[in-house]
């Protein structure tokens, strides 16, 4: 499991919500970074991810999560961000990521900001 992300799709009317679980880390985030666009390019911008499954966030893990956004912007899509743990959290506000991500507490609040 060392490096290994688990991202469940799930389905709720137009929006896409990706549960993720594991450590976002240099060597778990590429491959799901690739994932995350590939449903992008499929055609779903609306784009919820539960973050509760997610013990560790790194810079790369920082990277995907800004492609991400970026992407979803540039296609009139979103991303929101939900269910984050109190560490992970801790590194989004220190590299200022609050501001730059949709951010929710809970998935229903995540869909209701879609």
């Amino acid at each position: 499991m060392e490096g290994e992300v688990e991202v469940i799709e799930e389905e709720k009317e137009d929006v896409l919500v990706l549960r993720i679980a594991g450590r976002l880390d240099a060597v778990s985030s590429p491959e799901t970074e690739k994932k995350v666009l590939n449903i992008i390019d499929e055609g779903k911008l609306k784009i919820v991810m539960d973050f509760s499954g997610v013990d560790y966030l790194s810079s790369a893990g920082m990277r995907m999560l800004l492609a991400t956004t970026k992407k979803l912007k540039a296609l009139t899509g979103k991303l929101v961000v939900c269910g984050i743990k109190d560490n992970v959290m801790d590194v989004l506000k220190m590299s200022g990521f609050d501001h730059v991500l949709e951010l929710a507490d809970t998935e229903e609040a995540a869909m209701e900001l879609l």
